[in-house]
């Protein structure tokens, strides 16, 4: 069995969301690199096996070079002078074995050949945005399902329960 590992670029993710973009140019960078951390950890949940790496690059947090695991996501970010562009390449090729199928989330189009040409799969930043959105909807429409299938008397409301699980996921970190 193939170990699927997405590999995203952070920015290019921020650039290209609908929601992220507006939080970046209303000067809310950190607020967008996290809640673009919350969305790919929601992601990750329905997708247990697979590896994600995100990548930001020192373009907007300069002298910073750090890998560190959050909600079970690794997120990384490139020495100063190094792009993530750059980053992306070396570790797609690094990764891309005959039992990973690596996948690389960007809308460059230059990366995308890059990476392509490396032996990894690409796919655009709508593409990952839509991929999750559908994620999301199917999860909500299983949690329906199961909440009709599975009737019972809980002293919370929904609203409760959903708090209680973003609780329970910031004890997780």
């Amino acid at each position: 069995m193939r170990h699927e590992i997405l590999i995203v670029d952070g920015y290019n993710m921020i650039g290209n969301w609908p929601e992220l973009a507006k939080m970046k140019k209303e000067n809310h960078l950190k607020d967008a690199r996290d809640n673009l951390l919350d969305q790919l950890s929601e992601y990750k949940k329905y997708e247990p096996d697979m590896r994600i790496i995100l990548v930001f690059d020192a373009m907007y947090v300069p002298g910073i070079k750090e890998n560190f695991n959050q909600f079970n996501i690794e997120v990384v970010y490139t020495q100063e002078d190094q792009t993530a562009d750059s980053y992306i390449e070396a570790l797609a090729e690094q990764l891309n074995q005959p039992l990973n199928q690596v996948t690389v989330a960007t809308s460059d189009q230059a990366e995308q050949w890059t990476v392509f040409s490396r032996g990894a799969l690409r796919v655009s930043a709508y593409e990952l945005y839509r991929q999750m959105k559908r994620t999301r909807q199917e999860i909500q429409s299983d949690a329906k399902h199961y909440d009709a299938a599975n009737k019972r008397n809980l002293p919370w409301s929904r609203h409760q329960l959903l708090l209680l699980e973003k609780i329970r996921d910031q004890l997780g970190k």
